[in-house]
């Protein structure tokens, strides 16, 4: 293929290459920052365990009550923004975030950041890789 024939390719299916250049700048901008600010279920442990780190759980009060990581403070997602004075204590600590499967608590997890928390972790998988990895849960009241 000459340089000629890509270039008028290009110049009649222009869209097509516009479309092309943005799937691949989001793939890459993926691999690059994609995993940032994540956990998976054992290093929330190793960070629970180690380092001290609060665990937010985002989803309604009855799933909670189903079954929750321990000492996990439970602050659903409906009413989460109203809620950031009780995290203010945290704020100097890690702050390990989850929900059923990662979606929610990925949004919270922006949210605190952009209020000045600094080391706040989204629990990749959230409570379903937490229960797949055969990690406690319980369901005892904080």
């Amino acid at each position: 293929m000459q340089v000629s024939q890509l270039f008028e390719f290009v110049v009649h299916n222009w869209y097509l290459f516009v479309a092309l250049v943005v799937i691949l700048a989001l793939l890459i901008h993926n691999l690059i920052v994609g995993e940032r600010g994540n956990v998976e279920p054992l290093g929330a442990t190793e960070m629970i365990n180690h380092k001290d780190a609060t665990v937010i759980d985002v989803r309604s009060a009855a799933d909670f009550a189903a079954g929750h990581i321990v000492n996990a403070v439970n602050i659903p997602m409906n009413g989460f923004k109203n809620q950031l004075a009780v995290l203010g204590k945290y704020k100097g600590k890690p702050i390990i975030v989850n929900c059923k499967s990662g979606g929610q608590s990925g949004a919270a997890c922006e949210h605190l950041r952009k209020q000045g928390f600094e080391e706040v972790y989204n629990l990749k998988g959230g409570i379903l890789a937490w229960q797949a990895a055969n990690l406690p849960l319980s369901r005892k009241k904080r």
